[in-house]
């Protein structure tokens, strides 16, 4: 390969450099210290200036990484990105391209903060505060349903009991309803562009009311009218014919502005606030009319898309970022494009059909599930009445041993009969309503088709079953029992992760010998804002996906496709075979590298059928603790309960508050104590081996150890960051935690005053095909993790830096202090020719 030199590129001649048995001298300076650079490196003695860096060295993303950081911290040569690596894979190309390339002007600086941060006593304070507002809310809460309780329970028969059911069902669910709006409005009023100092008393009404706004029960009603009419309640200017599809609510609701017609597909971020450097920062958020948001993506602040505007699947408008009207745009940053991301037609929803559904799904609530949450026990001591002398005085059902054998019993058959029960249910249930949805044929939204499609979503979207199954041979026979088209299984014992959705799964279709890691998101309905479409989504052959995809029923890839964590699936252009898929928008990678084929040798034959039969054994093990474990939980939260009930004619209603407010502390407690069970004699550690490795199988274990669910309630408190440590994370002082996940916690460092916002995440490892990696990322002080930003294992990041909303730091990278990195695959933000964004 001959190419041109530097000099020759500025003078406008063509030079060719000398070629010595192969190997192509370095041309210009440039080319001749990257080449160094790279050699120490990959640790040869020299390098061939046209080495292809994959396929002809050897190197692999996380070798490039640290490529990339040897040549950022010269001062002599221009910064280097792993995109500008993947586009110029050979020396001369990568300097050929950086020497094309304009001129920038110096990294943007972080905006401005005014507030000084907070100190250790406003930390304590604001701590003290939130858990008094907890134990009084539980307080108010369990006097309320102990008086409806003993109203309920005075009825005369199960029909009286039924009916005073809905009466007490319908007026606590109006008073929930209303509470967070009463509270918005009464300690905030409108919300207005500010910013508030993180942990102060102004933070703690922003707390109250997040905590509020995204516990009513109206949330349940996501893709219905009536959470646009909440919104509209909570001071957001919506327009007619609004469909939001998202259950990632918006707190700061008055600077939300959408226009008519406009559509919110599932998964997206608009929340009209971030944290940054230890304060909120409360901005706009503003849709115009027909805009299409498409799914998972992330609207920061300060951003818009004017009338008729569309942004694309898993992209991302930063601060400051506007989409002229009618325009395209996708990726994230999000750039214009042609794409057309509404594929569906108009129907007929008028207001008419909206207001209809909203009664009916009202009745609903109120005539059968209500009765069933709030009654349910009445009307089980109404047909029962020996069951009445648990809650006699004098009962001491709490030292009584057969309490609490009858307890354990009852606990076991409710536990261990739920899940064939469910498994009965997904098996006829669902089939008989999926007879009802033509594929490819576009409904209204808001009549019976919509009903019976969202049903089905509902109904086979179980989070424990694919916990339960994923990571095994059995998630295969799962997904095919829910209705997936899998073609001829080659079972690998990890095809599936532990996370896996879709909107329905007859339309789901997985090709032979593909393997998914975790988080996959099947896209198989298209909304508008008057109408839906299922349509099958295929997913090739052969394929590997990464963490966190989500795959669109356009996705235009075929067999042997690597898709990386938080690829853009591409939806336009020729079908992609054989590669690798990175970013967003998504440009092509080399679909494996030789560090991955080194366990190729136990992908077949004897080798094979021995490993995976004994990984079946581990992960079977694994599935029987994951259900003991999930018994006695719920074992520990029945006593609870049932001690409360106890206690109730000695205490009142402070038993049942007690008991209440017990059960969290109680649920963070034991799921600590079970992991660092999982952990004890087999510490988390780097890893660099095949999923047929014992340690391998023994991360699946530490995996399937619950704690998303109990976590999330802690967020935005002092006490995540309590339990963070207790779970063996190396965390530093003061640091704010609005909804951060991290995938292994003992391999984390995060330093003083960091700000992690909603939807981030630390993964500290990655699978790729059969070859299994982790190392330890850390995360220095003062640093901000955005909305949505995802941060790979092995990673380095310096204090004070920011990583930009929906960004992918990629394994290996080390980010310099000060820094402000975005995008995905995340790189240095600098400002261009007057643009913010490049």
């Amino acid at each position: 390969m001959v190419g041109k030199s530097v000099e020759a590129l500025t003078s406008g001649q063509e030079e060719s450099p000398p070629l010595r048995g192969g190997y192509a001298e370095p041309a210009a300076d440039t080319e001749r210290i990257l080449a160094e650079v790279l050699a120490d490196v990959v640790c040869v003695g020299q390098v061939s200036v046209d080495s292809h860096f994959f396929d002809e060295l050897g190197a692999d993303s996380l070798v490039m990484a640290h490529f990339c950081a040897r040549v950022r911290k010269r001062a002599d040569l221009p910064s280097v990105s792993m995109k500008d690596i993947y586009r110029h894979p050979t020396i001369r190309s990568l300097a050929t391209a950086l020497a094309d390339s304009a001129p920038s002007s110096p990294v943007e600086p972080s905006a401005s903060v005014s507030a000084a941060p907070a100190g250790m006593p406003q930390y304590v304070l604001c701590g003290a505060l939130q858990l008094l507002t907890f134990l009084g809310y539980s307080y108010v809460l369990a006097l309320v349903t102990a008086r409806g309780y003993e109203w309920i329970s005075a009825g005369s028969g199960v029909i009286d009991v039924y009916l005073r059911s809905i009466v007490f069902g319908a007026a606590g669910l109006l008073v929930l309803c209303a509470l967070p709006i009463l509270v918005k409005w009464t300690l905030i009023g409108r919300w207005k562009p500010r910013q508030i100092r993180i942990w102060s008393l102004g933070y703690v009404r922003f707390w109250i009311v997040k905590t509020l706004v995204r516990s009513d029960p109206l949330v349940l009603f996501v893709g219905s009218p009536l959470y646009a009419l909440y919104l509209k309640a909570l001071g957001a200017r919506i327009g007619r014919g609004v469909a939001i599809f998202s259950r990632n609510i918006p707190v700061c609701t008055d600077l939300l502005v959408i226009g008519d017609g406009t559509v919110i597909r599932k998964d997206s971020f608009f929340n009209c606030y971030r944290a940054r450097a230890g304060v909120i920062q409360v901005g706009p958020v503003n849709l115009g009319k027909d805009v299409v948001v498409s799914e998972a993506t992330v609207l920061d602040i300060e951003t818009s898309l004017g009338n008729g505007a569309q942004l694309g699947h898993a992209s991302s408008l930063h601060s400051g970022q506007a989409v002229p009207d009618g325009e395209h745009w996708h990726g994230s940053p999000a750039q214009p494009t042609q794409v057309e991301y509404q594929v569906v037609g108009p129907a007929g929803c008028g207001a008419m059909r909206r207001a209809t559904h909203s009664v009916l799904q009202l009745v609903a609530v109120l005539l059968l599930y209500v009765p069933l949450a709030v009654g349910g026990a009445g009307m089980l001591l109404a047909l029962a009445p020996q069951l009445r002398a648990v809650l006699e005085p004098g009962s001491a059902v709490l030292t009584s041993w057969t309490f609490f054998l009858d307890t354990l019993a009852a606990s076991a058959v409710l536990f261990f009969g739920a899940v064939p029960l469910l498994l009965l249910v997904l098996a006829t249930v669902p089939r008989l309503l999926g007879r009802a949805i033509t594929p490819d044929r576009v409904y209204p939204l808001y009549g019976f088709h919509y009903g019976v499609h969202r049903a089905i979503a509902f109904v086979t979207n179980r989070r424990f079953l694919t916990r339960l199954f994923g990571d095994s041979s059995c998630i295969v026979h799962y997904l095919r029992f829910l209705g997936y088209d899998l073609s001829r299984i080659e079972q690998t014992g990890s095809n599936f992760g532990t996370e896996v959705r879709h909107e329905t799964p007859y339309l789901s279709s997985v090709g032979s010998g593909t393997m998914v890691a975790d988080g996959l998101s099947i896209i198989n309905a298209d909304y508008s804002s008057t109408s839906f479409r299922v349509s099958r989504a295929s997913i090739g052959a052969r394929n590997f996906l990464g963490n966190r995809i989500a795959y669109p029923s356009r996705g235009r890839t075929g067999d042997n496709c690597l898709l990386a964590t938080k690829v853009m699936v591409p939806v336009d252009g020729e079908i992609r075979e054989g590669v690798g898929l990175l970013g967003s928008p998504s440009f092509e990678i080399p679909r494996s590298v030789q560090r991955d084929s080194t366990f190729d040798g136990l992908k077949s034959g004897e080798k094979l059928r021995s490993r995976l039969t004994s990984k079946n054994r581990h992960n079977a093990a694994t599935m029987g603790l994951f259900l003991l474990v999930g018994w006695i939980h719920l074992f520990g939260v029945t006593l609870l309960l049932s001690g409360a009930a106890d206690l109730y004619a000695s205490f009142g209603a402070s038993a049942i508050a007690l008991a209440y407010v017990l059960v969290l502390p109680f649920t963070a407690v034991y799921f600590v104590l079970v992991e660092r069970a999982v952990t004890a004699f087999h510490p988390l550690g780097p890893l660099f081996c095949s999923i047929y490795d014992l340690r391998f199988w023994r991360r699946e274990r530490f995996w399937k150890v619950p704690s998303e669910t109990y976590l999330r309630i802690f967020n935005g408190t002092p006490f995540k960051n309590v339990i963070w440590r207790l779970l063996g994370v190396r965390l530093g002082r003061r640091v704010f935690d609005d909804g951060c996940y991290l995938t292994e916690r003992t391999m984390v460092a995060i330093g003083d005053g960091c700000t992690l916002n909603a939807g981030s995440v630390i993964q500290c490892h990655s699978q790729e095909d059969g070859t299994f990696k982790s190392d330890r990322s850390t995360i220095g002080s003062g640093c901000t993790l955005g909305v949505g930003a995802f941060v790979h294992y092995g990673v380095t990041i310096g204090n004070g830096a920011v990583l930009a909303p929906d960004s992918f730091l990629m394994k290996g990278e080390v980010v310099p202090e000060h820094a402000r990195w975005g995008g995905n695959p995340a790189r240095q933000i600098r400002r261009n020719s007057g643009e913010e964004w490049k």
